[in-house]
């Protein structure tokens, strides 16, 4: 009896040593693509990846990245409440949304079209949070929030289409990637 309870917590500490270096090589992979393409303004592959693991992987571990993610990306790019905030509930809704859409959709290949307009609908979210975000934390004036909610829509066009072509190419290879993880 104490073999089978001492194999089993080897399992366990197996498995769940496995998922931890899932996510802490996922959380790496996302700092270093978000580092490179930080120079090109609106270019991005973090929703993508972001997109593609809580499609794959769930909820669970896809909420942990993106915690983790929100956290270590301040390490890197300099501590930024706003931003920090920002990042904490943006990817973490988009992972709920995604891992909940993934335990639905068995062949998202067929659903191609549907995943990418959601993931653009997401991008213009995260520029609307912001909106509200930036100006209430910093105690914008009404005018000031006005200006910085017309000068993000500028950076919100460029983003929504690097989200179409990204998801659209890169999705479902993504996809069998982490599913021959899995």
């Amino acid at each position: 009896m104490k073999n089978q309870q001492r194999q089993l917590h080897k399992k366990g500490a197996l498995r769940s040593a496995k998922e931890s270096a899932y996510v802490a090589v996922f959380v790496a992979l996302l700092i270093a693509v978000q580092l490179a393409l930080s120079v090109l303004p609106g270019v991005e592959l973090v929703t993508v990846l972001f997109v593609a693991f809580a499609f794959t992987f769930g909820i669970g571990r896809g909420m942990v990245a993106a915690t983790a993610f929100s956290i270590v990306r301040q390490l890197v790019f300099g501590f930024y409440p706003n931003v920090l905030i920002l990042y904490l509930l943006y990817y973490n809704l988009l992972t709920l949304l995604f891992g909940a859409v993934g335990k639905r959709v068995k062949a998202p290949h067929k659903k191609l079209v549907f995943i990418v307009l959601l993931a653009c609908l997401c991008t213009v979210c995260f520029t609307l949070l912001d909106n509200v975000i930036t100006p209430l934390w910093y105690g914008y004036t009404k005018r000031v929030a006005k200006l910085y909610f017309k000068a993000s829509l500028t950076f919100m066009l460029p983003q929504i289409a690097c989200t179409a072509i990204t998801v659209s190419v890169l999705f479902l290879p993504l996809y069998g990637v982490f599913r021959r993880l899995k």
